[in-house]
């Protein structure tokens, strides 16, 4: 049987497409006999790769004329980049730092692409940049090359540089080995506005995504993570509106399904599916996908869910599919709640079922959360996009929040979290920074600080407890019965270590703190005057350029 265009398992797999037209889905096998024409490459035969312009990919221009074309082309581009970086503006607002104080944002997209089945990486952007990008993707375990075309002054400035990334993107579009390849500008060359836009939106069937991810426009990675999954979605749209796609590996799913946005830890789909049953619901793909084909099954959902509420991106294309996107998610008694009635509500789910949601889950929450208290004082901050969840489940554990803060934006789709928690009195801090932080544990005195590395730093430095929030509070179970009492033991644990900690600042306290750390004849003498003094000149000389 001859297989399905777009068709890129493996043999004996049962496949099928979905049609975007019909809601239908047709069914194919295929045995490994026989093969789509011009889908594989004999790799004895040089590939010829005809771009938009109608110029071979990786061919310079053949004459004056249409280098000029490819100028104007390349003007253009660069005005849509721009535009795009303004939008970007609008959905992530900028908080008092124009640049992001956690990592390279660039590492979310790049992560996205390392973590999925038959997808290609190519960076763009400063050595030493690619280069910290690629160890700490290999340090997370990406098992997976990070591909990298180099640049200097001359290759920028001509558009060498967007060749040179389009003979990359040919040689990498290889349908036996990928279904997509995805090309990211770092900071220089979004600056310089290298037009990723007019590379070809396909090359032998393979699939040709380009964005930017420059330091200076994305705040974090977490962000980053949205803007590839995005845009990736925003082709399977198009793809979709045009004819049958592929089907999920499993199948298309019987009953409605909710899409899930943002990442989590393993266990909660697993805990949000038995949330939905009662519903009648079923659980989505959750976005960033780890399969091109399982973005045709998000869109494919009944409604979306932003777990995280910042994938502003993700979140615009299942509106433009017609996809209403609820926000918060099911963390502890309120939160539960509050999104089992919020899904019904979208999908359309008699209010009975809803009720009969609630009395099977309500009641084991209030018992998690009885059977695992947290008592102290907690100040909250990270860079994932989840401090809120977390704040609130914290909250319903018996502990003390009295600041939380995010390095990502305020959206609608926070609004329900963040009015919770300013009912009981917790001060939430959009676009949070590294010097609020310090000062709200300075305000406060806290019996635990969750950060950021920094913060966790500078509190065990004063003698404060202290656990980071991605590694050792994020990486937990947050939803349903099963998140009500996971972060009882790791924050009553440390929390518990105060003792130690003011055993071990009385055995270092004589060797100071600070500037006058270490062993000094004369212990050097802090000068605050000195520094408000440059500060008043740093800010005379901004206002005056």
């Amino acid at each position: 049987m001859t297989m399905s265009e777009g068709y890129r398992g493996h043999p004996g797999d049962v496949e099928g497409v979905l049609d975007a037209s019909t809601g239908g889905m047709v069914a194919e096998h295929f045995s490994g006999a026989t093969r789509t024409p011009g889908r594989h490459h004999d790799p004895m035969t040089p590939k010829t790769v005809e771009n938009p312009q109608g110029s071979p990919a990786g061919q310079a221009p053949r004459c004056e004329g249409e280098r000029a074309q490819v100028r104007l082309q390349a003007a253009a581009a660069h005005g849509q980049g721009e535009a795009v970086l303004q939008r970007r503006d609008g959905d992530t607002p900028k908080g008092p730092h124009d640049q992001p104080q956690t990592m390279c944002p660039a590492f979310g997209s790049l992560r996205v692409g390392l973590r999925m089945r038959r997808t290609a990486t190519v960076l763009s952007g400063s050595a030493c940049c690619v280069y910290g990008l690629s160890f700490t993707s290999h340090f997370y375990g990406a098992r997976r090359t990070v591909n990298y075309v180099p640049f200097d002054s001359e290759t920028l400035v001509t558009g060498k540089l967007f060749e040179d990334i389009r003979d990359a993107v040919a040689q990498l579009a290889d349908p036996e080995i990928n279904d997509v390849v995805v090309a990211i500008n770092l900071c220089v060359p979004t600056a310089s506005g290298v037009p990723l836009r007019l590379l070809p939106k396909q090359i032998n069937g393979v699939r040709i995504i380009g964005i930017d991810v420059p330091g200076f426009g994305v705040g974090t990675h977490a962000e980053a993570k949205d803007i590839l999954a995005g845009a990736m979605l925003r082709y399977a749209r198009g793809e979709a509106e045009q004819g049958p796609v592929q089907a999920p590996r499993e199948g298309r799913k019987a009953r409605p399904t909710v899409t899930f946005l943002g990442e989590m830890f393993p266990a909660d789909p697993v805990t949000l599916g038995a949330l939905l049953d009662p519903l009648g619901l079923d659980t989505g793909p959750v976005v960033p996908t780890r399969e091109w084909r399982e973005l045709y099954a998000a869109l494919d959902c009944a409604v979306g869910a932003a777990i995280h509420p910042f994938y502003t991106d993700s979140i615009r294309e299942l509106n433009e599919a017609g996809r209403e996107v609820v926000g918060s998610a099911p963390v502890g008694y309120d939160g539960t709640a509050a999104w089992l009635e919020a899904v019904g509500e979208a999908c359309g789910v008699k209010a009975e079922a809803v009720g009969a949601a609630k009395d099977r889950f309500l009641p084991a929450i209030r018992q998690a959360l009885a059977d695992a208290p947290v008592k102290g004082r907690i100040t909250l901050s990270g860079y994932e996009g989840s401090e809120l969840l977390v704040a609130r489940l914290l909250i319903e554990s018996g502990a003390e929040v009295p600041y939380v803060s995010t390095a990502c934006p305020r959206t609608p789709w926070s609004d329900a979290d963040r009015e919770w928690l300013e009912a009981r009195g917790v001060r939430v801090q959009y676009r949070g920074t590294l010097e609020q932080d310090l000062e709200a544990m300075a305000e406060f005195g806290p019996d635990l600080v969750v950060g950021t590395t920094p913060v966790v730093h500078a509190a065990k430095e004063r003698g404060i407890p202290a656990l980071y929030f991605t590694n050792l509070i994020s990486a937990r179970p947050l939803m349903g019965p099963a998140g009500a009492g996971s972060l009882a033991q790791v924050i009553n644990t440390a929390m518990g270590n105060r003792e130690r900690f003011d055993r071990m600042k009385a055995f270092f306290g004589s060797v100071g703190f600070g500037a006058s750390a270490g062993i000094w004849e004369e212990t050097p003498k802090d000068h605050p005057e000195f520094r408000e003094k440059m500060r008043r000149r740093m800010k005379r000389q901004g206002g005056a350029s």
